[in-house]
C-alpha cells in the first residue's frame, strides 16, 4: 500500500467519527499544551533574569547582610542577626580597594509622594550614592543625575521614574518642580529610562535621593547594600571582589577562620540561583504533562481497539483482496499517529496561548522556544506510533476468514 492512500484511508476514518476523533485528542492537547506553557514561561523567566541581572554588568558585585534569595527560616534568622552594613564601611572600602574601579551603595524603603493634590502612597524610596545610577546603567532621560556635590552637601533633590512622572507630573515638565516625599521637600533634577515590570510588579515607581539626604529622614542605623563595579569579567572581578572581602573583614572585626557575616553575590550567582528554581519548576511540570501524555496515549490506544473491533468485516475484505500485513500495520499506525499529530498542533497553539494570556494578566515573561514547538510535536506523535502498535498488530493479525464471518 502506498503511504499517499493509507493517509486518505486514515483521515477518511477520523472524519467519519468526528467526535470520537475529538475526545480523543483531548488528553494529548492537555499534555502537549501543558509542556509548551510551561517551557514558554520557564525560557520566559530565564531570559527575562539574565536581561535583568545583566544590565548591572558581568563585572558587578554586590556587598549585602543577606542575600538576596533566602530559601528557609533557618538562614533567615541567622542572616537577621547580622550586623547591619553602615555607611562607614561602604567609606572605608571605597577609599582602600585599588582594585574597584567603581562603588557605590543604597538603602531603599516605602512611602508616600505628594505633589499638590496628587499622590502615589507605595512608592519606592531610594537613597543613592551619586554613582549607583551609573552602576546601575539607569540612563537618565531628562534633567539631570545625582552628582558628588548633592551628596555632599545632603541636597533635597531628587530622580524620578516614569510613574512618577506620569502619575504626579501629567502634562507638566517635572524638572525643577516640588515633590514632597514622606512629608519632606526636594526638587526633580532629573527622569530615569522606563525599565518596565518586574512579575507584575512596575519597576518605574520611584524616587531616588542622594543618600546622605534619605538617611538624615530615615536614620544611619539601617543597613546598606554596597555595589562594586570591578572593570571587567573574569580575573579581575575575582580579584576585586577577594579585596573588598578582606577589607569588609577587616572593617567589620570578623575574627580569622570565621565565616563572614556579610554577603558577596555577583551576577551569576544569583542567574544561577534563578535558573535552578525554574529548572526544578520546569521538572516537576513536565512529569505533570507526561502523565497527561500517557493518559492520552492510553485512550487512543483504547479507541483504535474499538476502531479495530468495528472494522473486523472490512479488514477481512482487504485481506482476502490482497492487502498484506504490513498493508494493515500501516494504515492503523498512520491512523494512530495522525490522531495524536493533531491533538499536538492544538496543543502547541493552546499552550503559547495560555502563556501569553499569564503573560497579559499576570505580568509574568514568556518567550516561545521554537525547539520547544518542534519537541512538542514530536512527543505527540511518539506518543500516537508508541500506543498505537498494539492495536495495529491485532488488526494486522486478524485471519481473514474470521474476519470475514464478523458482523
Amino acid at each position: 500500500m502506498e503511504i499517499k492512500e493509507a493517509l486518505k484511508l486514515a483521515l477518511q476514518s477520523l472524519w467519519a467519527n468526528k467526535m470520537r476523533s475529538v475526545l480523543t485528542l483531548l488528553g494529548v492537547v492537555i499534555g502537549v499544551a501543558s509542556v509548551i506553557a510551561v517551557v514558554t514561561l520557564v525560557n520566559g523567566a530565564n531570559m527575562f533574569v539574565i536581561q535583568k541581572f545583566s544590565r548591572y554588568g558581568a563585572d558587578v558585585f554586590t556587598i549585602s547582610r543577606q542575600p538576596a534569595v533566602i530559601t528557609n527560616v533557618d538562614d533567615f534568622v541567622k542572616f537577621a542577626k547580622r550586623k547591619n552594613i553602615l555607611f562607614a564601611d561602604y567609606k572605608y572600602v571605597e577609599e582602600n580597594c585599588r582594585r574597584c574601579a567603581g562603588m557605590g551603595a543604597q538603602q531603599a524603603t516605602s512611602g508616600k509622594l505628594v505633589r499638590g493634590t496628587q499622590a502615589i502612597t507605595d512608592a519606592q524610596i531610594r537613597g543613592y550614592t551619586w554613582q549607583m545610577p551609573q552602576l546601575q546603567n539607569l540612563d537618565i532621560t531628562e534633567g539631570r543625575g545625582l552628582t558628588d556635590t548633592d551628596e555632599e552637601h545632603a541636597s533635597h533633590v531628587a530622580i524620578i521614574g516614569t510613574d512618577v512622572e506620569e502619575n504626579l507630573f501629567a502634562g507638566v515638565d517635572p524638572i525643577g518642580q516640588e515633590l514632597r516625599v514622606d512629608g519632606s521637600p526636594y526638587t526633580v533634577v532629573g527622569v530615569t529610562e522606563k525599565q518596565g515590570s518586574t512579575f507584575g510588579q512596575s519597576q518605574d515607581n520611584f524616587v531616588g535621593v542622594p543618600l546622605t539626604t534619605y538617611q538624615k529622614s530615615y536614620g544611619t542605623q539601617k543597613t546598606v547594600t554596597i555595589y562594586v563595579k570591578a572593570g571587567s569579567a573574569g580575573p579581575p572581578l575575582e580579584e576585586a571582589a577577594d579585596e573588598v572581602r578582606v577589607l569588609m573583614r577587616a572593617q567589620r572585626h570578623d575574627a580569622p577562620g570565621t565565616p563572614n557575616d556579610f554577603e558577596l553575590d555577583t551576577n551569576n550567582t544569583l542567574v544561577g540561583f534563578a535558573q535552578q528554581i525554574t529548572g526544578s519548576f520546569g521538572v516537576v511540570a513536565g512529569a505533570i504533562a507526561l502523565i497527561s501524555l500517557v493518559v492520552g496515549g492510553i485512550v487512543i490506544m483504547n479507541i483504535m481497539l474499538v476502531s479495530v473491533t468495528e472494522r473486523t468485516r472490512e479488514i477481512g475484505i482487504r485481506k482476502a483482496l490482497g492487502a498484506r500485513r504490513t498493508d494493515i500495520l500501516l494504515q492503523f499506525l498512520i491512523e494512530s499517529a495522525l490522531l495524536a499529530l493533531a491533538g499536538g498542533a492544538i496543543g502547541v497553539l493552546g499552550g503559547v496561548v495560555v502563556a501569553e494570556a499569564v503573560t497579559v494578566f499576570a505580568g509574568f515573561p514568556s518567550t516561545v522556544a521554537v525547539w520547544s514547538v518542534f519537541a512538542g510535536l514530536f512527543m505527540a506523535l511518539s506518543t500516537g506510533l508508541f500506543f498505537g502498535v498494539y492495536p495495529a498488530r491485532k488488526a494486522a493479525e486478524l485471519d481473514p476468514i474470521v474476519a470475514l464471518r464478523a458482523d
